[in-house]
């Protein structure tokens, strides 16, 4: 069986999803992944944009509220953001749970291009987050 990971941001719009993507594409095979937040904010249309500039489709994702998994045992809890981490819900102690904020490309100002390059920004941090230091949790 698959181990559970589950991954916490805010909104889960930017961020969560990012992670999502990329656990899912390093990690598959291995974890089954969700993403969700402390509030429901949609998937942010530029955070499909820069994923797809990287292969990985996550326009099919969902927004989803924590509670909706209330029910699941995950083996572990991933906060992206430190308000997920300061509201995130208790989960059972079998739960590794990993905290690491990564910048709110959200928050950007700027032309369209100066906040797509937070979001890349963004986004590199967090794919470099579960190419190494993620893994050295799961090995």
């Amino acid at each position: 069986m698959k181990k559970k990971l589950l991954i916490l941001c805010t909104g889960n719009s930017c961020r969560s999803q990012i992670a999502e993507g990329y656990a899912k594409y390093f990690y598959g095979k291995a974890l089954e992944v969700y993403s969700a937040g402390v509030e429901v904010h949609g998937v942010n249309p530029r955070a499909i944009k820069i994923m797809a500039e990287e292969g990985i489709d996550i326009s099919s994702h969902t927004s989803n509220h924590v509670d909706e998994y209330e029910k699941l045992v995950f083996d572990y809890v991933v906060t992206v953001c430190d308000s997920a981490k300061k509201h995130c819900p208790v989960f059972p102690s079998e739960s590794t749970t990993i905290h690491h904020a990564f910048p709110d490309p959200a928050k950007a100002k700027g032309t369209e291009e100066e906040i797509l390059a937070s979001f890349r920004s963004t986004r590199n941090l967090i794919k470099e987050f579960f190419q190494k230091d993620f893994l050295n949790v799961v090995n």
